[in-house]
């Protein structure tokens, strides 16, 4: 029979030391491991919260270039409107003289006093003009027009003394 080896306390130690630091070289492995795995994921978290900022960013900008655009767009059309409405009496096919006609712009465009560049007038005419899209007549307009119909106009004089 061959003989019993005994382990000695030295080797014992050597052993628990072993284990010991193997235990804590694992226990280092995985806090630097979740160190590196949350410091990769706020990493990629800033990354994308900058593509996110980054693509509003462009959003907003595209966004604010059509609002920009389309305003002036509008303003043109809102310019030139007025513009024709000042010259419509102009016009060759303006079927009044254009020295009876008088812009107001709101809220009817032209009041034309018919005949009286001529000296003999015959009727006054309110005029509204619609050069865009929108040929509808306003509240306002449409209160105007109802007015003018039902034939609720007059005319007064107002004398104003300087003291």
């Amino acid at each position: 029979m061959p003989a019993k080896e005994t382990i000695s306390i030295s080797e014992w130690t050597i052993v628990a030391l072993l284990a010991m630091a193997l235990i804590y070289l694992l226990w280092k492995y995985f806090q630097l491991k979740n160190r590196i795995e949350s410091h990769a994921w706020h990493m990629f978290e800033e990354w994308r919260e900058g593509e996110i900022d980054a693509e509003v960013d462009l959003r907003l900008r595209e966004s604010e270039k059509r609002i920009r655009e389309d305003s002036i767009r509008k303003s043109e059309a809102v310019i030139r409107g007025k513009v024709t409405e000042t010259l419509i009496p102009f016009f060759p096919d303006f079927k009044y003289d254009s020295r009876d006609a008088r812009f107001l712009g709101t809220p009817v465009d032209l009041v034309v006093f018919d005949g009286l560049s001529e000296g003999r007038m015959r009727k006054v005419v309110f005029i509204e003009i619609k050069t865009g899209k929108n040929a509808n007549l306003s509240t306002r307009e449409r209160m105007v027009r109802d007015c003018i119909r039902s034939k609720k106009v007059a005319y007064e004089k107002i004398h104003h003394r300087d003291r």
